[in-house]
């Protein structure tokens, strides 16, 4: 037995159990691990985003049947991101330029993440503001594209500037993030199989995927019953801040 591999396993497990929790799919994580097993980083990308649809495709049904479903708020970003994430995927990108771009963007998402740590007490207490149909059109379309570029499914990236924003309640940007990394990792999939960049082997991704689906179920139903996150999210931004900047740092 490969134990180095079923460590890889257990790993997606804990991962998709604690970013599900706060409505992610998991994906820049995904990328940072597999980036230590696999040589092609064509098939990290493909594997990534397949375990984000996994896990978010459960949680994206969970938060419809909990009624946390704001079809009219979610709309005007997820339809710009859908078609920007389609041609981000697309880009063709070098290695060295990739992965420059992931550390690039995990250090952004890291960097938001461990901010709204610190400014969530003051938030709480602060009406939730509403902004412009084309901000959210604009932030929609450059978090789609991101996330088409790198492989992740944006909600990492979305979800703490909607907080910092005071967008709306924790409950449902989670969902929210949810439902965009849905729509963003079935675009950005697309975009690969039409890019030719789609490579996956079935022998691992297979348990990857089982892994992820009952990691990213028992998450989801932590958040559903209200456990505060905050801990989790602090964590996850110190974690995916490191990543980060050391994907950036080995690669220039």
């Amino acid at each position: 037995m490969d134990w180095n591999f079923v460590l890889l396993i257990l790993s997606f497990f804990v991962i998709a159990t604690l970013y599900s929790s706060v409505g992610f799919g998991g994906g820049s994580s995904y990328l940072a691990l597999l980036a230590l097993f696999l040589p092609n980083f064509l098939e990290i990308k493909s594997t990534a985003l397949l375990c984000n649809l996994v896990v978010v495709s459960g949680g994206t049904y969970l938060f419809i049947k909990e009624g946390l479903f704001n079809l009219k708020k979610f709309l005007p970003l997820a339809l710009c991101s859908v078609p920007a994430a389609f041609l981000g995927a697309m880009v063709p990108l070098k290695q060295a330029s990739f992965f420059i771009c992931l550390g690039g963007v995990l250090a952004f998402s890291g960097f938001l993440l461990v901010l709204q740590f610190f400014t969530q007490p003051v938030a709480q207490r602060i009406q939730y503001g509403h902004h412009s149909r084309l901000f959210n059109l604009l932030l929609g379309t450059g978090s789609g594209f991101v996330s088409g570029l790198v492989g992740i499914g944006g909600g990492i990236l979305l979800s703490p500037v909607l907080h910092l924003l005071r967008w709306a309640d924790a409950r449902t940007i989670a969902a929210l993030a949810s439902f965009f990394i849905l729509v963003n990792s079935i675009a950005g999939l697309l975009g690969q199989v039409a890019g030719g960049n789609f490579k996956a082997d079935l022998s691992l991704l297979a348990p990857l995927l089982l892994a992820v689906l009952v990691g990213g179920q028992l998450g989801t139903r932590i958040s559903l019953r209200r456990i505060k996150p905050q801990a989790v999210k602090g964590l996850t931004g110190v974690f995916v801040l490191f990543i980060g900047l050391k994907l950036v740092f080995s690669y220039l």
